[in-house]
């Protein structure tokens, strides 16, 4: 087995991947030396792509050692950019091509994603060898059970069992221990360390001063579900331990999904049931107001589909911890790759939405914004009335409505679309039926609060010349379509004039848009001078 490892380590080697970060984002270490992430998966075809992405901004190379899976987990890992090696042999195996990958890199790092949640904390991990250390072990608070061994870390905490997620190691340092690569564990190769005198340091995520800041913010998450009995477990055992609270909202399931959620045996969750659907908006709404009672920070909504995929989580919350954003939500459209999985109509109808909802809301750089996977600050919460948020799935986009009357600050947080045995309940000839003309009324009602009563700008009087002269013009053109049709004369000057209304029309709405977005930009820049 470990012959055959040997030459398709050998083969890929000298085929390493070409996606490279910026140098600006990289350690200084990292500008220097190659290297490589290595990643086991088993049956993660839904998350995988996520992980490779991620790691991949920071790595040279990363590779994906496959552990059997069944499902499409290779084919995902290979169009996110990984390598993909199969594997069996359990943990001796990993560790085996984890010592191979040292012969060719001068950094390493073997990431167990099951036990590290946010692998786009990488570069905090490398911290230490930058500051001398040979090798960084770190734990990540699990509720599964893992079966890498329990780091012991004299944290003063027994409320998790610590496992190791990570392990990273200089290419000098794993020479060093060479010797007792022939059988290596991760006990073994820790004991190995110690014996050879190299500086070892044991990161606990649980107490590192980054997620003290997670300590002091109170999380909540609000879970939406509406016949949802076969995803709903699923769902609430990803959602990490730094969360204090669950909102399970049941919007009138006939099925087993209540029944699950009472049973799931976590403390976190408070449960609400609508004896009617409401819509999933009026779900998320209820959760937000119960989110608030309990004096949440900050509340972020996954839905009970499982389709938010837990390792992003942070990279929605600490924007907002941070002080840069009141609102984050996720974006699926940025580049194919991202889109893996999501159908063509619903790729197609999300850009439709998009722009529909970039005029109306005025977040002109704002994109995906069915994307239900959302985060909002406490402060951005009370300024809402929230008994006025559209209770359908056009929830969203009415949310994004509201927050840019106030001044509220969004951030779009890319990643990718995340499918797997749930089906949508979109039904898009309906859904944009009925959510257009509330964009439409929602985007007259942000003008007249955002540009006449909290502030005054002429772009309402460019937008408002626009929308009476462009309808104007139409049907100026169609009346001479139809005078034309039925052979009636018609004054000379009378197609001039059709173009002209036509034209100004066109020309106040953009005019219209170009100061709606100067507004927005302006107000950025600011926000962005004062931090």
């Amino acid at each position: 087995m470990f012959s055959a490892l040997a030459l398709g380590l050998n083969s890929l080697i000298s085929d390493p991947i070409s996606i490279v970060s910026s140098p600006s984002q990289l350690p200084d270490r990292l500008l220097r030396h190659e290297f490589t992430v290595l990643i086991p998966a088993q049956n993660e075809e839904t998350s995988i792509g996520s992980k490779v992405l991620i790691a991949a901004s920071y790595a040279d190379r990363v590779l994906v050692l496959d552990e059997g899976s069944t499902d499409r987990t290779m084919e995902v890992a290979a169009l996110g950019g990984a390598r993909v090696i199969p594997v069996s042999g359990g943990e001796e195996a990993l560790l085996d091509v984890f010592y191979k990958v040292s012969l060719d890199s001068e950094l390493v790092v073997l990431i167990y994603p099951e036990c590290m949640q946010d692998i786009d904390l990488l570069s905090h991990v490398l911290e230490p060898l930058r500051n001398g250390f040979d090798l960084s072990v770190g734990s990540w608070p699990c509720r599964i059970t893992c079966e890498q061994e329990t780091v012991m870390l004299f944290n003063g905490k027994n409320t998790f069992k610590e496992k190791i997620g990570f392990l990273a190691i200089t290419a000098d340092s794993m020479q060093k221990i060479s010797s007792h690569k022939q059988h290596l564990t991760l006990k073994s190769l820790l004991s190995a360390a110690k014996t050879e005198g190299l500086k070892v340091n044991y990161l606990s995520f649980d107490v590192d001063p980054i997620f003290r800041k997670l300590e002091s913010t109170r999380i909540g998450v609000v879970v939406p579900a509406y016949n949802e009995e076969l995803l709903i477990s699923e769902t609430l055992s990803g959602i990490p331990e730094y969360v204090d609270r669950i909102y399970v909202i049941d919007d009138g399931s006939t099925d087993r999904t209540g029944e699950i959620v009472k049973k799931f045996g976590d403390s976190r969750i408070v449960y609400l049931r609508h004896e009617v659907n409401k819509g999933v908006g009026a779900g998320i709404i209820d959760g937000y107001k119960l989110a608030l009672k309990d004096e949440m920070d900050i509340v972020a909504v996954m839905a009970g589909d499982n389709q938010m995929d837990p390792v992003q989580l942070p990279r929605l919350i600490f924007p907002i911890i941070e002080g840069r954003a009141d609102y984050t939500k996720g974006n699926r459209l940025l580049t194919d790759n991202f889109r893996t999985g999501m159908s063509k109509w619903r790729s197609l109808g999300n850009l439709l939405l998009s722009f529909i909802t970039k005029i109306g809301s005025g977040y002109w750089h704002v994109m995906d914004p069915q994307n239900g996977y959302t985060a909002i600050s406490r402060q951005a919460l009370d300024v809402i009335d929230l008994d006025s948020v559209y209770p359908y799935y056009g929830y969203c986009n009415d949310l994004l409505i509201k927050l840019n009357a106030f001044g509220m600050r969004v951030m779009d947080v890319v990643m990718p679309a995340r499918y797997g045995r749930e089906r949508s309940k979109i039904h898009y000839g309906k859904f944009i039926r009925k959510v257009a003309p509330m964009i439409f009324r929602g985007f007259l009602w942000r003008l007249r609060v955002k540009y006449t009563v909290l502030d005054f700008h002429p772009l309402v009087l460019f937008y408002f010349l626009g929308m009476v002269a462009l309808p104007v013009g139409v049907i100026l053109g169609l009346w001479g379509l139809l005078q034309v049709l039925l052979q009636n004369p018609l004054p000379s000057y009378y197609p001039l004039l059709g173009f002209l209304v036509l034209g100004m029309g066109l020309q106040m709405l953009l005019f219209g848009m170009l100061f709606d977005m100067q507004v927005e930009k302006k107000r950025n820049e600011r926000v962005g001078f004062a931090r």
